[in-house]
């Protein structure tokens, strides 16, 4: 109790400074965070190698909207669980292959303001000869179908006279569904349905101990998960992987394979000693 009066004159005292009087007329130094890195997930290797690929003739594609269709909603945040970019993630994987030519089709009002502007003499027209709008040769869609939570959780926790500890493992999937359309037939000529499994892992340490009356708790631990919105861009970047090598024939890497589980054509088989009558 005899330290308060000091803690609060020191209070005050801080309190009657003024920003000159605390800081240097330059100014703090804020924080420096983590540099910006390239976002990349384990298949961009995938489709950066396609670059190496000589192409004449590149295929026109328009992205159409991938949207979330899981009606996944976080309540504690009010907003979406899973990202709402899936279009743009892509357009930017598509962008790293360096083998088809894009062309917006996702958002025109820019373009058709602009469009519009040059016809109404607003703007003016560049000193070169202006070039007809490409049309596309394919249009992708689809959207993201599944956010399953919680395929398995397992753990386990020990406590000995105060001391204990624990750790939990947690495993969701996202699943997306996507299409090539031809633009001058509407026929659907591929279909890619993919998901992928993300893995999270959390370890506690707890230390409890009576010193006379008082209770001294200590607590240590660390949660790791798998970025949830880089297993959607790495959905997106199989999708387009695929398209590129199963549909328009570029040749794909062994590393670079679809995984292709069994587990659901092994639900179907007969157990071993029951009759197929």
């Amino acid at each position: 109790m005899r330290h308060i009066p000091y803690i609060v004159a020191a209070t005050l005292a801080l309190g009657a400074c003024t920003g000159q009087d605390l800081y240097s007329p330059m100014g703090v130094r804020p924080t420096m965070g983590l540099p910006v890195t390239a976002n990349d997930t384990p298949y961009s290797q995938c489709l950066t190698t396609l670059a190496k690929n000589s192409a004449k003739n590149m295929p026109v594609f328009a992205i159409g909207e991938i949207a979330d269709k899981t009606g996944q909603i976080d309540r504690s945040n009010n907003g979406a669980v899973l990202t709402q970019g899936v279009t743009e993630m892509m357009m930017s994987a598509f962008y790293k292959t360096r083998r088809v030519a894009l062309v917006e089709r996702f958002d025109l009002r820019i373009p058709l303001a602009e469009a519009k502007m040059v016809q109404q003499k607003l703007a003016v027209k560049p000193s070169q000869t202006a070039r007809p709008v490409r049309a596309s040769n394919f249009v992708v869609m689809g959207a993201l179908t599944e956010l399953n939570f919680n395929i398995v959780s397992e753990g386990a926790r020990v406590s000995v006279t105060g001391i204990g500890g624990g750790g939990r493992t947690v495993i969701i999937n996202v699943g997306l569904d996507v299409r090539v359309v031809n633009s001058q037939s509407f026929d659907v000529n591929y279909v890619s349905s993919l998901q992928k499994q993300i893995f999270g892992y959390e370890v506690e340490a707890n230390v409890f101990r009576f010193f006379g009356s008082r209770l001294v708790e200590f607590d240590a631990g660390r949660i790791q998960n798998e970025p949830l919105q880089l297993g959607v861009r790495s959905v997106v970047e199989m999708a387009v992987y695929q398209i590129m090598t199963d549909y328009l024939g570029l040749p794909s890497s062994a590393q670079c394979k679809l995984e292709r589980p069994t587990f659901a054509a092994e639900a179907l088989l007969t157990p071993k000693g029951e009759d197929n009558d």
